[in-house]
């Protein structure tokens, strides 16, 4: 286990804090150990940090009023959503209160006609898509994880169809934020563009929580593709797999997926999916359009990977073998730790430029190799982005230093290709030794933006700045 800093506790305005709070939102509040525990648990190697307290808020009027509180004693306030972050975003290194937003999950407004919707940050992923299929529209972003769509603001998270959608601050309009004083603003409208003073949507976005807390958003949503096509295509190495993404993408093609899934993992999902894919390194993709045009892109496609002696090239149409095939790949991070029961999984990104991606995948792999570490490959390669998924043994000092030592090798080889630590994570506690070695100066702005929203310092402490 990764040890995280403790950050010095404001004891006195805790304790006050916590006092005012209980007597406020009764049974909604906690301070049980196991909530408690709950709600700092992160789903990395990261030691847990547990919250003083944690309170399920049902409003943006609650959410203001804790924070009020909160702000008033100087205690740090934490949000909350579903837990799926991967970098200790929700832990709790200086005490403080969680707020816990899963039950603000009511889908407000959905303006069909507009193609927007307005929610609140509870609302999870599938549970929007379910609730827009009968209207004939979708929400396109997918991390994955069935993740709380206000988490995946904070974090600006993306997933396996951002090569032709985007992320999430390509698809989010305008947010209802509360700030560190407790004050309610909302950074935009329901317009699909603006030139009205700084753009504090895209600010908010991607701030895991470090100057507000975001309690409504207003999402732009996509039409249901007339037909969709999947394909998959086999080959010998990941430098051929990549080549074959790489012209993809140059060649125009509009994908909507394109996934890689080195050879182990295609062993991993075989076993864990109950699938037969040859167990060589794999490109799943998705076409949306019509009927002849997705056709026409899987035939373009099956032509690009033959020139890179890709094998068993197939594509469908059909609902129920494409929902296999997705399923299967959203399933790769369970699949992985049955590769090593007992083991802990510690999902890594990066992200590099497309014309880097081969080179930058294959060091990954055969650097992990020369370390002794178990790690399949999976991504969203379209973009740049993949993810190693060390598997490691936590009782085994070595492992566990040798897993440490990769983590920090693989983030400064995408930082010296011209590319990010993090695509899609973010940088919570795991990634902040990284961030001024990309961004260099321009951190010091982003601390002076935090300092002039948060002097208190009370919003998610201890994430992103060193």
């Amino acid at each position: 286990m990764e040890t995280a800093e403790n950050l010095p506790r404001n004891e006195e305005g805790i304790s006050a804090a916590l006092g005012v709070l209980k007597q406020q939102f009764g049974e909604a509040f906690h301070t049980g150990q196991s909530m408690r525990q709950q709600h700092g648990h992160t789903t990395t190697w990261i030691e847990t940090q547990a919250p003083d307290a944690v309170i399920f808020a049902k409003s943006t009027q609650e959410v203001s009023d804790i924070v009020s509180v909160c702000a008033t004693h100087k205690v740090p306030v934490i949000a909350y959503g579903t837990g799926t972050s991967l970098e200790g975003h929700v832990n709790a290194p200086a005490g403080g209160v969680c707020i816990d937003l899963t039950d603000m999950n009511a889908i407000k407004e959905v303006h069909a006609e507009d193609l927007d919707c307005v929610i609140q940050p509870g609302v999870t992923r599938e549970q929007l898509n379910t609730h827009l299929r009968d209207q004939g529209l979708f929400f396109p972003i997918d991390p994955g994880a069935n993740a709380s769509l206000g988490g995946m603001a904070s974090t600006r998270a993306s997933g396996t169809n951002a090569v032709r959608y985007g992320t999430m601050k390509d698809n989010i309009l305008a947010l209802e934020v509360v700030m560190p004083s407790g004050e309610v603003i909302r950074t935009g409208t329901r317009a699909k563009k603006s030139s009205a003073g700084y753009d504090l949507t895209r600010l908010m976005i991607g701030s895991e929580g470090t100057l507000g807390i975001i309690t409504e958003i207003t999402l732009k949503l996509q039409g249901i593709p007339e037909a969709m096509s999947s394909a998959r295509c086999s080959f010998e190495t990941i430098d051929a797999a990549c080549q074959a993404v790489m012209a993809t993408i140059q060649y125009g093609i509009p994908v909507a997926r394109i996934e890689l899934l080195d050879s182990l993992a295609v062993q991993a999902a075989n076993a864990y999916s109950k699938l037969s894919l040859p167990e060589q390194h794999l490109l799943l993709l998705e076409f949306h359009g019509s009927e002849t045009g997705v056709a026409e892109q899987a035939e373009m496609f099956g032509h690009i990977a033959e020139e890179f002696g890709g094998s068993g090239f197939e594509w469908t149409q059909k609902a129920e073998d494409r929902s296999k095939l997705w399923q299967a790949r959203h399933d790769m991070y369970w699949a992985a730790l049955a590769l090593r029961p007992g083991a802990k999984g510690v999902s890594t990104d990066v992200c590099v430029p497309i014309s880097r991606l081969a080179e930058c995948v294959t060091a990954a792999k055969e650097k992990a190799d020369e370390l002794g570490l178990i790690s399949t490959v999976v991504g969203h390669v379209g973009d740049g982005n993949f993810h190693m998924l060390p598997l490691i043994d936590m009782d085994d000092a070595d492992e566990v230093a040798r897993g440490q030592g990769y983590v920090s090798w693989l983030n400064e080889l995408a930082i010296s290709m011209g590319g990010t630590c993090t695509g899609e994570h973010g940088i919570g506690q795991g990634k902040k030794p990284y961030l001024r070695k990309e961004l260099g100066g321009a951190v010091d702005v982003m601390a002076a933006v935090k300092a002039a929203l948060d002097p208190d310092g009370i919003m998610n402490p201890g994430k992103i700045f060193e």
